[in-house]
């Protein structure tokens, strides 16, 4: 068998894996994909159907939840033969670790994951740092140009809990954003519907759409500057871009946007003047997350600083209020 890269494809012999408890509760094609890598999604597939995987000598189905102590039979299957990419072990600073858990506080610029156009992230970062780490997965997402708090599980029952209390929106996340523009309210709630759509260039993009998935943000005013002014970004729904988004359809662009921001503005701010320093990234930062912790049960806060760079510009802004 060969695949699109033209390079002749070696295979994997049989192997016997025991499910550890980390790994309960995934569904069978999800975890073939995870450490059968290089192997085509079509090929997984084609060996769920035809029984080729088989659990405890039985068959299965690709929807099959693996439990503990579960003995998979993987077949022989075709890898395609790939240069190894090289990925350098993430240094980012730690908020908070502990057997389940692992906060970091990720930089503005850095993706969260490998993928379009990005060869890794975050967590393919973290996992080439800790060889031995049995399962490390991300609990949510930042997008790449935000930084911040950012959370991963250690354990796969620690995943489904806190899955579990994002869709249930329990979870209360907190960014500190920075727009331009007087902004009137003390606290204002933003409920606008979100679409996601594709660019002629086929880039990610998200509007409001009447039609869109709903949407929910509670903006408070932290202090106001001559032009600028630093909201709290309360997050009741997590949608792709949502902040950004939100805050552009009600005319205020947040500094350092550079897909929903005043272009012109970003490129003013590139440069220092006389009354402000420069800014050269966006400035939204999730600065505190409250959540149940999924072993103790306790609320648990976390809180990360506004980033050097991103003090550094307010500081030198004429402030107009406490």
């Amino acid at each position: 068998m060969q695949y699109p890269s033209g390079k002749v494809s070696a295979q994997k012999p049989v192997t016997f894996v025991t499910i550890s408890p980390e790994e309960e509760g995934q569904r069978i094609d999800n975890y073939l994909f995870r450490t059968c890598k290089g192997v085509p999604k079509s090929h997984i597939y084609r060996v769920l159907r035809s029984g080729e995987v088989r659990v405890n000598k039985g068959r299965i189905d690709q929807t099959y939840r693996l439990v503990a102590d579960d003995v998979v039979r993987i077949p022989p299957l075709q890898v395609a033969e790939r240069p190894e990419q090289y990925v350098p072990g993430g240094n980012f600073k730690i908020l908070h670790e502990d057997s389940q858990l692992l906060i970091i506080n990720k930089p503005s610029g850095t993706a969260v994951h490998g993928g379009s156009g990005v060869s890794y992230g975050v967590i393919e970062q973290l996992r080439a740092a800790r060889p031995n780490e049995k399962f490390l997965e991300l609990v949510h997402r930042l997008d790449r140009e935000t930084s911040g708090i950012l959370l991963l599980a250690k354990k796969r029952s620690a995943l489904v809990k806190l899955h579990e209390q994002i869709r249930a929106g329990t979870v209360d996340k907190r960014y500190q954003v920075l727009v331009h523009g007087d902004w009137k309210n003390q606290r204002q709630h933003v409920k606008l519907p979100l679409h996601k759509y594709l660019t002629s260039e086929g880039e990610r993009r998200v509007r409001v759409q009447e039609d869109g998935i709903a949407s929910y943000t509670i903006f408070n005013v932290l202090k106001k500057y001559d032009e600028f002014t630093l909201l709290e970004a309360e997050l009741k729904t997590g949608r792709t871009h949502q902040i950004r988004v939100h805050l552009s359809s009600m005319g205020y662009a947040i500094a350092g946007d550079d897909k929903y921001g005043d272009f012109s503005l970003n490129r003013e701010l590139q440069k220092a003047d006389s009354w402000r320093g420069s800014l050269k990234r966006m400035f939204l930062h999730a600065y505190k997350i409250t959540f149940v912790h999924p072993e103790s049960g306790e609320e648990q806060t976390i809180e990360a600083p506004l980033p050097p760079e991103c003090e550094s510009f307010i500081s030198k802004l004429k402030s107009t209020s406490a």
